[in-house]
């Protein structure tokens, strides 16, 4: 049994998600959808050509960058939760047509995402499988469209459960992979780092590297953190959201960012910061399985790589999950088929969304399976895929991060939000969004100022902002649809605001 809410149904909570989640679920499916053990197996490499040693330096100076950020998600959703996440933070404060653009980018960039990281679960299968032949130079490997294939199957199935199964499904995940980086970081403590290096503390200075290398450095480590906002898309179904949905932001900033600092800095220190050290921290396919192997044993890198793998895995889930919810939002709102603002009854979630996303996910990768495209120079199809789609929604989300930010300075100016907001914490509320917009526009223009051809993947993510720009800017119908919506909702979230937690269930 379902019950189907659209724009045409009466307005007030009747339109809303069932809101009996606790703080944990939010909490989980945004620790999910940054993937720490993903972004410590693979986002140090690429950095070592540009900053050498200082990996952790940049790490440090990204989660300032990313904070800024957060303290705009933070400030807003105490005031104004909805499934639309950006699309509702921006839409209620600034106005719709905005608020339609940034949800339009967002929806991009966790499509995206499900896109690249059902793809990327089929590379780290095939990997882990390899690592189980270790004596074969030419190991049996699975197609990986197969694996995207039973990939998308299993998340069919997930998506139509409750969230709370989800959740814990993503919190074990994660879980086993925050412990495993744990143990091995200790192990690594305690040997004292490579035998030539040691622990090497200057690898927080500036030491033989340049302010404007520094500077890219920190764009590829500010997307480690691409996601930590999911959470906000379960604002109309969380308990309490005007506290529970800001504590869940922080709470996943503060985990993340202590983990990613302390975890580069022991993988630094453990490869060792001379020359040989950085070579194969920069040529390793697998940093903390490859350290897992030397500190530990084997046995540990195959657990490490195995919950690289599911981990990967429980990404894609929580990107559906956050894309299905907004997807919800949008056709709530009178944008899309009537049918996608459907909340399931055993649920409490928009279960048909979400399976829409897992289609198109499961549909592309095929498609580009078998056009064999894109070739990002990896020589694995699969990874390919994921980094085309992974960069491209990237670019998608800092647009969308950019709004966020306005939104904030925005709130805290405008007139009419004195009310809600009592006038506390004005300096704070205008200066630290504007200095998080300088840090996104830098953020972008680093992405997306070296793409030398038209189908260049940064491009590719801007694109697809320019038809959400286009379309906020023409349908004037649906603006004013989405605009009489998000109306309602920061009335209903002022009201709880006011009156309690009870009044916002």
């Amino acid at each position: 049994m379902s019950t189907n809410v659209s724009a045409d149904q009466p307005s007030g909570e009747a339109q809303l998600p069932h809101r009996r989640l606790p703080f944990w679920v939010a909490l989980a499916m945004s620790v999910a959808l940054v993937g720490p053990t993903l972004a410590m197996s693979g986002n140090g490499q690429g950095l070592i050509a540009t900053v050498g040693k200082a990996i952790p330096l940049v790490f440090l100076i990204g989660l300032i960058g990313v904070s800024l950020v957060g303290y705009s998600f933070i400030r807003l959703t105490r005031h104004l939760n909805h499934a639309g996440s950006a699309y509702g933070l921006v839409g209620g404060t600034i106005g719709p047509r905005a608020g339609f653009f940034s949800g339009f980018a967002m929806l991009g960039a966790y499509v995206g995402f499900a896109i690249g990281t059902l793809a990327l679960t089929a590379a780290f299968t095939n990997a882990f499988i390899a690592q189980l032949q270790p004596d074969d130079e030419t190991p049996y490997q699975v197609p990986w469209l197969a694996v995207v294939v039973v990939g998308a199957i299993i998340s069919f199935l997930l998506a139509g459960r409750d969230i709370r199964l989800l959740a814990k499904i993503l919190l074990v995940i994660e879980g086993i992979g925050i412990l495993s980086m744990v143990v091995l970081v200790v192990v690594i403590f305690v040997k004292g780092g490579a035998p030539t290096t040691g622990v090497d503390f200057s690898v927080f200075t500036f030491d033989g590297v340049s302010a404007s290398a520094v500077i890219s450095g920190v764009v590829a480590a500010f997307l480690s953190w691409a996601g930590f906002e999911a959470c906000a898309s379960m604002g109309e179904e969380t308990d309490d959201p005007g506290r529970n949905i800001p504590r869940a932001l922080a709470g996943t900033l503060v985990l993340t960012g202590v983990l990613f600092v302390v975890v580069m800095f022991a993988q630094v220190i453990g490869f060792g910061t001379d020359a040989a050290g950085l070579e194969a921290f920069q040529g390793s396919g697998n940093t903390l399985g490859d350290l897992g192997s030397s500190y530990v044993g084997q046995w540990f890198s195959l657990l490490i790589i195995f919950t690289a793998t599911v981990a990967a895995f429980g990404c894609h889930l929580a990107t559906s999950a956050t894309s299905g919810r907004m997807l919800y939002a949008f056709g709530r709102d009178g944008f899309g088929p009537k049918a996608l603002a459907n909340i399931h009854e055993g649920t409490g979630g928009p279960r048909l969304a979400t399976w829409l996303v897992v289609g198109v996910a499961l549909v592309v990768d095929l498609v580009c399976g078998a056009l064999s495209w894109p070739d990002m120079g990896t020589g694995n199809p699969a990874i390919d895929t994921y980094f085309l789609f992974a960069v491209a929604g990237s670019v998608c989300l800092m647009v969308c991060y950019l709004l966020v930010e306005i939104a904030a300075a925005w709130f805290t100016t405008a007139p009419k939000f004195a009310r809600v907001h009592g006038g506390k914490g004005k300096v704070l509320g205008l200066v630290l969004p504007l200095l998080g917009a300088v840090v996104i526009a830098v953020v972008l223009w680093f992405n997306v100022k070296d793409a030398e051809t038209w189908s260049a993947a940064p491009l590719l993510g801007l694109y697809w902002c320019a038809v959400g720009l286009v379309i906020a800017i023409a349908a004037s119908r649906i603006a004013k649809r989405v605009g009489e919506s998000l109306s309602r909702e920061l009335d209903l979230t002022a009201a709880a605001a006011d009156h309690g937690p009870a009044a916002g269930r």
